[in-house]
């Protein structure tokens, strides 16, 4: 039985469901690039996406790149701009390669939308989204992932990589965040 942390109201995913999420999104990655002839580039979005992203690269048996991003769109509150600042980029270049953004969540779309366009622009032959999690109940972009591992209820998860103020992302599981530890911010 997993261990559940006490800031945690409840687990959405443990480790057992995360690997079968991460075998099924790689099985149908490499069924979908094995004979594509180009150069596959994953697109890690940093820093909540690495667990994801290391445990789903690692059974895609095929050449790939690995490469990381990290990006962020600024507005007021929680209000996205649409507008998305690079804080780190690519180190290669993606003309012509298959790419695939790796991605913890999708919330709004907004920032995955922009860098989706951003890296078409820059010459990819193909870019796709593969997200571990999915709130489309947030939605705000009409974005949908060409991989998703599990569509989760609009709450506010952390572990597995995702965080609160950089704290719970070496949780083993994704869990729901208790309202209590961010209401009063």
């Amino acid at each position: 039985m997993q261990q559940l942390h006490p800031d945690v109201e409840r687990i959405l995913a443990d480790e057992k469901q995360i690997d079968e999420i991460t075998t099924r999104l790689a099985k149908t990655i490499t069924k979908d690039y094995q004979n594509s002839g180009r150069d596959l580039v994953f697109v890690v979005i940093l820093k909540g996406s690495i667990f994801f992203a290391t445990d789903l690269i690692r059974k895609v048996p095929l050449d790939c790149n690995i490469e990381f991003m990290k990006v962020s769109s600024y507005g007021a509150g929680t209000t996205t701009s649409g507008f998305i600042q690079v804080h780190v980029d690519l180190k290669r270049d993606v003309k012509d390669a298959d790419v695939i953004l790796v991605e913890d969540i999708i919330d709004s779309g907004r920032t995955l939308e922009k860098l989706s366009h951003l890296l078409a622009n820059r010459g990819a032959h193909s870019v796709k989204c593969c997200t571990l999690l999915d709130k489309p109940e947030r939605r705000q972009v009409p974005l949908k992932a060409d991989y998703t591992g599990m569509e989760i209820p609009d709450e506010f998860v952390v572990g597995y990589g995702l965080d609160y103020n950089e704290r719970y992302r070496n949780l083993p599981y994704v869990g729901i965040l208790k309202r209590s530890v961010y209401a009063s911010e």
